[in-house]
């Protein structure tokens, strides 16, 4: 047994189909299949819970938001407050408690040699992902990106220890010039994303822009090559017409993490401002929440006894 394949979540979760190494080789060969063709939805939820609901409304992959965790922790998002190891838990949490493909939210790769990016995305692909990003990020507001060549390798790096690993995990790698304010963000963009391909990048990601003109530029700068697509904010475009500008994925980041928190905040807001309970009109209903945590529960009893009773 390769050893770097060994999910941190085997034992944690006490279910050994949905933490056995055949499980998670399913899922890495499903994840690459979503992906040879269609575009398909892969949102990102931020606990256990949401990534529950989430597969059970039908998703055929999920991936983690690291802006989601954060604020779930009482954290800002970023690498300095959300360190590698939390983190990672996180990311194993998740993948141990679904069934389908899970991509991981890896940040820079919390460090910025290329030998610290290659060291955790091994422990990344330990936690049982299907996939993971890796950004050009330096964290630093005076020189917001790796230069070009350091980012190329730090990409190659990712690009190694998944060669290593023998696991079979997507890697996409992703530029963050939109999100930096870079000058030219479009035409560096195109330029970052085609290095990060000849480096060995699976999926191609540069999350910000909602114009049809730059999302097909992005996505015809490096085809044949898949690009991710972020939907953090209702831009007019529908999933079917971003599929028809020839994207192959969609995530949405932390968008769903905050439109839980927007209706906690305006009602949170209103209960104290005004003494008015009014923030609490038209809520699902706690019977049909905890109905679903029922059925869902039983399921995974039922399952966890299979498991257990199967041969070995």
């Amino acid at each position: 047994m390769n050893t770097f394949e060994q999910p941190m979540t085997t034992h944690r979760m006490g279910t050994g189909g949905r933490g056995s190494l055949e499980n998670f080789r399913a899922r890495r060969l499903a994840f690459r299949a979503l992906h040879e063709a269609g575009c398909f939805v892969i949102p990102n939820p931020w606990d256990v819970g949401s990534a529950r609901y989430l597969q059970q409304l039908g998703f055929t992959a999920l991936a983690t938001t690291s802006a989601g965790f954060a604020f779930s922790q009482g954290l800002p998002d970023s690498e300095g407050a959300l360190t590698c190891e939390r983190n990672l838990a996180y990311i194993a949490d998740i993948a141990g408690a679904v069934d389908v493909p899970v991509n991981a939210d890896f940040a820079s790769g919390y460090g910025a040699s290329p030998q610290d990016v290659a060291d955790n995305v091994t422990r990344c692909i330990s936690a049982g992902v299907a996939g993971l990003s890796i950004e050009d990020a330096t964290g630093d507001p005076s020189s917001p990106l790796y230069e070009l060549p350091l980012a190329v390798e730090r990409v190659r790096a990712a690009r190694d220890a998944i060669d290593q690993s023998r696991a079979d995990v997507l890697l996409t790698a992703r530029t963050e010039c939109f999100l930096v304010g870079h000058h030219d963000a479009l035409r560096e963009s195109v330029r970052r994303l085609q290095a990060f391909a000849e480096a060995g990048a699976d999926v191609l990601f540069a999350p910000g822009p909602h114009d049809p003109t730059a999302i097909k530029a992005l996505v015809d700068a490096v085809r044949p090559k898949p690009i991710n697509v972020l939907v953090v904010r209702d831009s007019g475009l529908s999933v079917a017409d971003i599929a028809a500008l020839g994207v192959r994925r969609i995530s949405v980041g932390g968008a769903l993490a905050l439109a839980a928190w927007t209706g906690f905040t305006r009602a949170a807001q209103k209960l104290k401002s005004e003494g008015s309970f009014a923030g609490f009109a038209s809520l699902v209903s706690y019977a049909d929440i905890n109905g679903f945590f029922v059925t869902d529960y039983r399921t995974r009893q039922s399952d966890g006894r299979r498991s257990a009773e199967s041969p070995s």
